[in-house]
């Protein structure tokens, strides 16, 4: 919601995971404290709050608003990461390649124009339609 420019901070987003991760629940908690400290190699819960809080400050004084790789792509981040993920799905991104970006990898297919997948036929029927619609007014 940052990115989009609907809050200045993430702690203002009543939905998002900043505030979950800085003020853990204890009850219906939807992530697995002890699985999030374990999978991404801390010593502590503490310590990662810490972290987490350091990035997002650091990201938020860089202006880090909107990365296209987020919003485009299946997967971000190590290639052994996107690699797994392109494995896991299998058929379903059949056709999306694996791409170097900056420090990182994404999964994600090539862009393309509109027009590109618009036929003739409805190409010439907007055309018609447009000037129709000039001709009327």
């Amino acid at each position: 919601m940052v990115r989009a420019g609907v809050v200045s901070h993430p702690s203002e987003w009543e939905f998002g995971g900043y505030n979950e991760i800085q003020k853990p629940r204890r009850k219906c908690a939807i992530i697995a404290y002890g699985k999030l400290v374990e999978l991404s190699g801390f010593l502590n819960y503490e310590s990662y709050q810490k972290s987490h809080c350091e990035c997002v400050t650091e990201s938020l004084q860089n202006d880090v608003r909107r990365q296209f790789w987020w919003r485009e792509s299946i997967a971000v981040g190590e290639k052994s990461f996107v690699d797994n993920i392109q494995q896991n799905l299998r058929l379903r991104v059949k056709g999306r390649k694996v791409k170097e970006a900056g420090e990182g990898f994404q999964l994600r297919e090539e862009a393309e124009t509109y027009i590109a997948a618009f036929d003739l036929k409805n190409l010439y029927m907007s055309v018609f339609a447009h000037s129709m619609r000039g001709m009327i007014s």
